[in-house]
C-alpha cells in the first residue's frame, strides 16, 4: 500500500486550479513533495510558492498540454529525467463539454477524449507498473457522479467518466493484493472553473454544489481506506444508486432536464 505521505512524491495533473490545486494543498499538508502539471505556468508557480511557504514542500513544475498526442510519455520521461519516483498519481486533468449534438465541435470532442481517457490511461498503467515492482504506491483517478449514467447534452463527457470508473475499479481488483491502491473519486457539481470552461458559465453557483476542499478530503479518506471508488456527498451517492435502479430511458430523460445547454 501507499507508504507514509511525508517525504514522498505525488504527481498531480490539472494542478493549476480547482480540485487539482486543492489536492496539492492537502497533500502538501501531509508532508508530500509534489510534481505539479498543467498548462498555466503562472498559476503553478504561484501555487508552488504558496506550498513552500506553508509546508516547506518541494515542488517541481511541468508545463504540459495533456490533450496532445505524446504528452503522457513526454511527462513521464521528464519526471524520470528529474530523478523522481512517484508514490501517488492524481489524474485530475479533464475537460467537459455541454452541447447539443447539432452544435458539437468534433475536434474539441477528440481532444477531450484524448485527455480524459487516453492520457489518463497511459499515465495510470505506466506508473502502476512501476509501483507493482516496488510493492507500494497508489493512484486517484477523477471520475464523476455522471460515471454512473448516460447524460443528455454531455454524452461524450459522461461516457469518458464511465470509462474512468470502470477502468479504475478493474485495476483496483488486480492490484489491491499487491500493495497498490487505485481509487476513483466521483464528485458531483463542484465549485470550480469546470462549468465555465464546458459551456455552462455560472452553473455551479445556480445549483447545489460542494467545494473542492470537501471533495478532496472525501477522496483522500477513501484512498486511505483502500476503497475502489467513492462518491463525494450523500445526495450524490444516493443519486448514483437511484440511476442504476431507474429505467435507463428515465435516467437519460432526467439528465436532459438538468443539463440542457444555454442558448447563445
Amino acid at each position: 500500500m501507499l507508504k507514509a505521505y511525508a517525504d514522498h512524491w505525488g504527481l498531480i495533473t490539472g494542478a493549476s486550479s480547482g480540485i487539482g490545486s486543492e489536492f496539492a494543498r492537502q497533500l502538501a499538508g501531509r508532508g508530500m513533495h509534489l510534481v505539479l502539471v498543467a498548462r498555466r505556468e503562472d498559476r503553478l508557480v504561484q501555487l508552488a510558492g504558496e506550498l513552500q511557504v506553508a509546508h516547506g514542500t518541494k515542488c517541481e513544475i511541468i508545463v504540459a498540454d495533456l490533450s496532445q498526442d505524446g504528452a503522457a510519455r513526454s511527462l513521464l520521461d521528464e519526471v524520470e529525467r528529474r530523478g523522481i519516483e512517484i508514490e501517488l498519481l492524481v489524474n485530475n486533468a479533464g475537460v467537459g463539454l455541454v452541447s447539443e449534438v447539432d452544435d458539437t465541435d468534433v475536434e474539441r470532442v477528440a481532444r477531450m477524449l484524448h485527455l480524459n481517457i487516453m492520457t489518463l490511461t497511459e499515465l495510470t498503467i505506466t506508473v502502476v507498473q512501476q509501483m507493482l515492482k516496488r510493492g507500494h504506491g497508489g493512484v486517484i483517478n477523477l471520475g464523476s457522479v455522471v460515471s454512473f449514467q448516460p447524460v443528455g447534452y454531455m454524452g461524450v463527457y459522461a461516457a469518458s467518466k464511465a470509462f474512468v470508473l470502470h477502468f479504475s475499479e478493474a485495476l483496483w481488483g488486480e492490484c489491491r493484493s499487491r500493495g497498490v491502491t487505485i481509487t476513483a473519486l466521483c464528485p458531483g457539481t463542484t465549485k470550480t472553473e469546470f462549468f465555465d470552461n464546458s459551456g455552462t458559465p455560472g452553473w455551479a453557483e445556480q445549483h447545489r454544489s460542494q467545494d473542492a476542499r470537501t471533495v478532496v478530503r472525501t477522496g483522500l479518506a477513501a484512498f486511505d481506506k483502500r476503497k475502489s471508488y467513492v462518491v463525494s456527498g450523500w445526495i450524490n451517492y444516493l443519486l448514483s444508486l437511484a440511476v442504476r435502479l431507474a429505467p435507463r430511458a428515465t435516467a437519460v430523460k432526467g439528465s436532459m432536464s438538468v443539463c440542457k445547454p444555454q442558448k447563445k
